[in-house]
Parts: C-alpha cells; structure tokens; sequence
C-alpha cells in the first residue's frame, strides 16, 4: 500500500491553477500527483483528466504502469472500468483519466478537458504545452526532473496563476534505506547531488552529449544495421543492447534490452532472436564474452585502455545521432548523463557512473570506428569487419 509522505502532503498544499513541480531522483513526485488525480477524480462527477508525456512508450513505462500499479494496491482498480484500448479509465463518479502522447497532433488540439497532468514536462516543446493548456479548464500539473533550464522557467514559473514547488528524495519517507545511502553516496557529484539530490536546477554545460535528434518514430527502410552494442548488468545494474544503424551519413540507436537480473543465456537468446551483426560487448567481462559466443553470438570485446572512455565519447559526440522514440531508458540517459564536478562545483573532464548504461553499449559499440575517418568510409570498413566475423 502507497503511504502517505511529505511529498504527498505538499503536493495536496498546491492551490493555483499551473502546479510546477521539479524534484529530484525518488522524490515521488509522479506517484504523488497520479495519487492527487485518482483522489479527484473518485470526488468529481463526469470530469475528464489528461495525462501526457513525449510519447506512448513512454507513458506506457512510466505514468500508465505507475497509474495502474496505485489503483491495485488500493484495491480501487476495475478490470471493466479500464479501456485497453483508448488508454482511459472510468470511475464510478463516471470522471474519466485518460493517457496520450504529446506526438498525437489530433489528442493535443482536441478536446478540451479539466485536469491536466504533463508528466516529465521538459520533454515536451513550449507549443506543444501551450496548445494543451487554452483546452484546460481548471488545473494543469506538471513534473520533472530539472537537469536544465527549459520553456516552464522562462514563461510559466513567475505568473501569478502558477505554484511551484521542489521535492527531493528525504520527502518521500516510503523510499527504501539502500536507494536513500545509493543517493547520499554521491554527494561529492556537485552537479549530479544539485539535480537529483537537491531537485535544484541543474548547470546546463554539465551534459555530456547534445543535440541528438530524438524524434525518429520508425526506423527508414534504408537503415543498415551495423552492429549492436552491449553493456552487462545484472542485480544492481541492468544488461543494455542497443542497435546501431547507418542511415545518410550518421547513426541511428534503437534500445533493444534494458533490464536487470538477465543470465548470459537469457542475453544469448534475446541476441539470436534479433537480426544477425556483430556485437561489441565490455571487455570487463571475458568469461560472459566467452559464454555468449558459445550460444553462437557473433561477439568481440571492445578495445579498453589509458583514455578509451573519453575518447570513445568525443567519437559518439562528433557523430550525427537520432534516436527511435521508443528507446525509452536510452532517452533517459542521454539527457541526465553528466559530467562529474569538483569539491568547488567545476565540471571535471570525467563522466558520471550512473545513467551509463546505453550509453557504455553505444560507446562499445562504435568503438571499433577510426575516429578520423568520415561516415562514408566508417559504414564501409564496418561492413567489412562484419563480414570477416559473419557465422
């Protein structure tokens, strides 16, 4: 059962119309407002609430699971009530929750509603989130995590109409005492510790990559499939592959697995079911690399040494990147992956060890690149090495 916290009680404090609500990692800020909407909706007759985010698969890991994990553990959840298809639920007050993505022009221009909740807020452009709130009749909740400065400081936060308030994990009291030390491990990460320790706004110049177009909805049917890039992970971290496609003169990633407590024969499998390329995978860990080409994985460990970790970043920044909308954890981590910062908060040519996972296998998996060639002849010799380890 979901227990009262801090955050929750801040949260039912809010009075004014546009409720901004930054906050740290395990802040509970999204529980916290999902718990505020089912609330309102079981005490309001025939309203409608809108729950948005950048895009579906994304709802779907994050507002939706969490929506649906809430109502069960209150016992309030109706099998009959929930519209698998529309995404809506129904209370018996007949209010109605419904979830959609910011990338449906038809959703965000149509109807208006009462209630608005923008989950993850700074994913979303200033258009978009204009264009939902003239269609809002009464409040509008928005969250997120304040990694940079975005449209809701500038334009929104010093209105009138417009609450604003900053969660951290120490007012979510239901967090478990291992994430709270996890957290508090990390204070010496100035910029990290501000972010998601703290839940202050966040120096902008502390982002490790930029500029990544991540609007891509479907992979083009030009898009070769080069390699993919693994990362292991298991009880503490999760095991991420990520699929690595050339297309006109730069790469597309697509996030293939990012999950933990996953053995080499469950990798293995997930591997053989994909289409076949070779896999880039950590050198850390031999015995796995081993393990999985027995399982018939075309596999080779990715060249470590003296600088290797900031070189293979300056080689991913210098390439032209998109990235599939459902590439959800790889998203994540692109935009909260940090520079590491001194005892005085200057930024340290080091890089966080957190939100890494992708993005290690990324790095892995370009890694067998010169990084001075241009993207013609990268394809070509990659095609190449393909070949020379194709089974």
């Amino acid at each position: 059962m979901f227990q009262e916290t801090t955050a929750t009680r801040k949260i039912l404090d809010l009075r004014k119309r546009i409720r901004g609500v930054a906050g740290g990692t395990s802040a509970s800020k999204t529980i916290s407002i999902l718990l505020w909407l089912i609330d309102y909706s079981q005490c309001h007759n025939n309203e409608l609430i809108s729950v948005v985010s950048e895009s579906f698969p994304h709802l779907k890991r994050g507002a939706i699971r969490d929506f649906l994990m809430i109502m069960e553990e209150h016992n309030y959840f109706v099998d009959a009530n929930w519209n698998k298809t529309d995404f809506t639920y129904t209370f018996e007050t007949s209010s109605k929750i419904e979830f959609f993505s910011a990338d449906q022009p038809g959703k965000v221009r149509g109807p208006r509603r009462d209630v608005l909740f923008i989950n993850e807020a700074n994913n979303i452009s200033y258009e978009t989130y204009t264009q939902l709130e003239v269609r809002t009749k009464k409040i509008i909740w928005l969250d997120w995590n304040p990694v940079s400065e975005f449209w809701f400081y500038d334009e929104v936060k010093n209105k009138d109409n417009v609450d604003f308030l900053i969660l951290t994990y120490k007012d979510n009291e239901a967090l478990d005492p291992e994430i709270v030390a996890t957290i508090e491990s990390r204070r010496n990460n100035l910029n990290w510790w501000r972010v998601y320790g703290e839940g202050l706004l966040g120096v902008s110049e502390g982002r490790i990559y930029t500029n990544w177009k991540e609007d891509i909805e479907e992979l083009p049917q030009e898009a070769r499939l080069e390699r993919y890039g693994l990362d292991f992970g298991y009880s503490n971290d999760p095991t991420a592959i990520v699929a690595i496609y050339y297309y006109n003169g730069g790469f597309i990633l697509d996030e293939i697995t990012y999950q933990k407590g996953l053995s080499n024969k469950q990798i293995a499998d997930v591997l053989n079911n994909l289409p076949k390329a070779l896999v880039m995978a950590d050198s850390a860990e031999p015995k796995s690399i081993d393990e999985l080409s027995s399982y018939g994985i075309n596999i080779l460990p990715a060249t470590k040494g003296q600088g290797s970790v900031l070189q293979g970043i300056q080689f991913v920044q210098d390439q032209r990147i998109s990235v599939t909308k459902r590439s959800i954890d790889l998203l994540k981590e692109y935009r909260n992956y940090l520079w590491q910062t001194d005892k005085d908060g200057r930024i340290i040519n080091e890089p966080s060890p957190i939100w890494n996972h992708c993005l290690d296998a990324i790095r892995y998996g370009l890694s067998g690149f010169k990084e001075k060639e241009d993207t013609s002849n990268i394809a070509f010799k990659n095609r190449s090495m393909q070949n020379k380890w194709q089974i």
